[in-house]
């Protein structure tokens, strides 16, 4: 990584090290990093920094810029932590990371996880085609016939449809390791993120939904990096699972 010195304070450079916690908010100089510290700081302030569940919280508060999403996050599992560790765990577990849209998939981090990311658009074009659902729809349903979604941290950032027939898949007996879904929208968007937290709840699926009409793709990707910054703290023993 070739860090820009013209920004450094005194001529002082950092390590990629001191940037790899807030890649994924575009940090790459050291004026940018202090924004992102600056940022964090505050909203730390704002949400609870107790348990892994805060830092999601935390990364609501973050990617929306409203304090009060976080009390509008829902956590599906034996508790709220439950859904972080098991998607901390699938990123150590180099498990694929399935995004519903590039949107999201251009929001993943690239560090601190050697997994795979994909996104479901562009596939099931011929599916779409014969029954008129959306291609979301048709892409995660594609998808699922060759077995991609089991074990994998599966994203949710902006269309409803998808939201949907992911729950259809899960009922059908596919078993995700984490969901992450925050579809944003008017119409199917809330009901498409209850219909997922009901599902995941009756099949031990582990899953971070929200409620109301707003999500979308950057919240998605913000809270999936932070499952990668979990594991990446998990990775260096500065916290246990």
């Amino acid at each position: 990584m070739t860090i820009n010195t013209d920004d450094a304070t005194d001529g002082e450079t950092n390590s990629e090290d001191d940037f790899e916690e807030y890649a994924d908010l575009g940090a790459t100089t050291s004026n940018a990093m202090d924004i992102a510290e600056t940022s964090m700081d505050r909203v730390r302030e704002l949400v609870p920094d107790e348990t892994p569940a805060d830092r999601i919280r935390q990364k609501s508060v973050h990617a929306t810029g409203d304090p009060e999403f976080q009390h509008l996050m829902r956590f599906t599992g034996t508790d709220d932590d439950e859904p972080v560790r098991a998607g901390a765990r699938a990123v150590l577990d180099e498990q694929p990371i399935v995004t519903d849209i590039t949107m999201v998939k251009a929001g993943i981090t690239g560090r601190g996880h050697d997994c795979p990311v994909r996104k479901a658009i562009g596939n099931g074009a011929e599916l779409a085609a014969e029954t008129g659902m959306t291609r979301t729809a048709a892409s995660v349903l594609e998808l699922d016939k060759q077995g991609v979604y089991d074990g994998a941290i599966a994203v949710v950032g902006n269309a409803p449809t998808a939201a949907l027939a992911l729950s259809d898949c899960i009922e059908d007996g596919t078993r995700p390791a984490v969901v992450v879904a925050t579809p944003v929208g008017f119409v199917k968007a809330a009901e498409s993120r209850k219909r997922l937290r009901d599902v995941a709840a009756e099949y031990g699926v582990p899953a971070i939904t929200n409620v109301g009409r707003r999500g979308g793709s950057g919240l998605a990707a913000g809270l999936t990096n932070e499952l990668v910054h979990v594991a990446s703290d998990v990775r260096e023993g500065t916290i246990n699972l």
